[in-house]
């Protein structure tokens, strides 16, 4: 039975729609920034989609679906956070054809040359870090130094634990670490970046190990230190 099925109370609706509303301003950040970062690195064209609609169609997809109308605030909030996290990931795999269409293997290895870190190419040809992790990744075109908006700026290096960060270095900072690494890891540096989730959180909503998640940001924070110093 759906959730709008469920519902067949005012009080149990207002109830679970305001634990709905409860999550929304922790997606709006996330969201807008895994936009931003797909239209930056050329897999989305520029103002076609909007975090409202990606989270609106994920609500409604909530509503539709068969789940637990009790459930905890924090428990509606990461079933969104999942649903959003695949609407966003059907999106981006099924409009990557907007990126230049080179040679994968070639791509790949330019990639892993330049940064001359520890990545590696998985048995699906995606470019992965050292962690194993199966997820969706995607490949990332080379193009212009990647901006950030100054408080996406100050989020990520608190995150990182980076104090001082001059002006000069800002940009090719963050140029190392969205333009280059996969999609699939970004997404989860950004579940905790921007979603404010914890690993265990993110552990589920991924479906991998809460362990996986820690090794996966500890490595990308300290590639990114490793790149400033």
């Amino acid at each position: 039975m759906s959730v709008s099925e469920e519902l067949t109370s005012t009080t149990a609706r207002n109830a679970f729609e305001k634990k709905v509303l409860s999550a929304i301003p922790h997606l709006h950040p996330y969201v807008k920034h895994r936009i931003y970062i797909a239209e930056s690195t050329g897999i989305l064209p520029k103002n076609m989609f909007s975090s409202n609609g990606i989270i609106d169609e994920s609500i409604i997809e909530l509503y539709n679906k068969d789940f637990d109308i009790d459930a905890e605030p924090l428990a509606v909030k990461l079933e969104l956070f999942k649903l959003v996290d695949n609407y966003m990931n059907a999106l981006f795999k099924n409009e990557a054809h907007h990126q230049d269409t080179i040679s994968t293997h070639h791509m790949l290895n330019k990639e892993i040359s330049k940064l001359g870190e520890d990545y590696t190419i998985d048995g699906d040809f995606d470019f992965i870090l050292n962690t194993e992790l199966n997820d969706i990744s995607y490949n990332q075109s080379e193009g212009e130094i990647l901006q950030l908006y100054s408080d996406k700026e100050t989020s990520i290096l608190s995150a990182f634990e980076v104090k001082d960060l001059s002006t000069k270095q800002s940009p090719r900072a963050f140029d190392k670490l969205y333009n280059w690494l996969p999609f699939n890891v970004s997404n989860i540096m950004d579940l905790y970046i921007f979603g404010k989730l914890d690993f265990e959180s993110i552990a589920k909503i991924k479906k991998i190990e809460q362990k996986r998640v820690e090794n996966i940001f500890d490595k990308v924070k300290r590639t990114f230190r490793r790149h400033i110093e």
